[in-house]
């Protein structure tokens, strides 16, 4: 589900102090309903997330488009990349995010990441036409749980990037989005898969219940 951009910005994020420049373009609900310490299982899926695995044809095929097109323009080489047309923000962290949790890279997009926190990461990415921050969170659902929130901030490369986004809008709205978000509850882990893998955490990180762990393991 869409959301307003107050969703994002009305939150203590750390990434308002790194990109305060960066405007939001997209806020979204994420269908992966949790506890308050299951954000890990978010970060560790979009690491993993590769556009070609997608179960839309649509998406694969969009996705498929825009590299081609970025390739025949010119549009991903390296010189349009970060650290060449833009410097990396990870150059603007304070101390305390650089000795964060390292953050894991991408496996199939072409983000780096900046920062991870228990309840949010962000990861930059950067072409000629745009310098683009996704950031996640872990929010509360309202009802007592906790759910991903997926915000999309950009700074266009300009005219030719404001053109870009504009052109983009409607294929990201109807159709890359609810496709990406639907792959996303398919793939989320149900409650019970989330609660052993809580129960096994808790036991192996306590050495007085080894026994407990082991029989655990053997009888699952």
């Amino acid at each position: 589900m869409r959301l307003p951009d107050s969703a994002h910005t009305s939150r203590p994020w750390r990434i308002h102090e790194i990109a305060p420049e960066f405007r939001v373009e997209d806020v979204w609900a994420l269908p992966t309903p949790g506890g308050p310490d299951d954000f890990h299982l978010l970060v560790e899926g979009f690491a993993k997330a590769d556009s070609g695995e997608s179960s839309s044809v649509v998406v694969r095929a969009l996705f498929a488009l825009r590299w081609k097109l970025g390739e025949l323009f010119g549009w991903d080489d390296a010189a349009g990349g970060v650290g060449s047309r833009v410097p990396t923000l990870r150059d603007r962290l304070p101390d305390d995010l650089r000795e964060a949790e390292a953050a894991p890279e991408f496996d199939g997009f072409p983000f780096r990441s900046l920062y991870l926190l228990n309840d949010e990461w962000a990861a930059e990415i950067a072409n000629r036409t745009m310098h683009g921050v996704m950031h996640l969170g872990w929010v509360p659902d309202g009802s007592g749980g906790y759910r991903g929130q997926m915000a999309v901030l950009v700074k266009p490369n300009g005219i030719t990037g404001e053109a870009y986004m504009a052109a983009i809008k409607p294929f990201r709205h109807l159709l890359v989005y609810p496709r990406m978000l639907r792959d996303i509850g398919r793939r989320w882990p149900d409650e019970s898969v989330r609660g052993r893998a809580a129960t096994l955490a808790s036991l192996e990180t306590d050495p007085t219940s080894r026994g407990t762990s082991a029989r655990f393991t053997r009888s699952a």
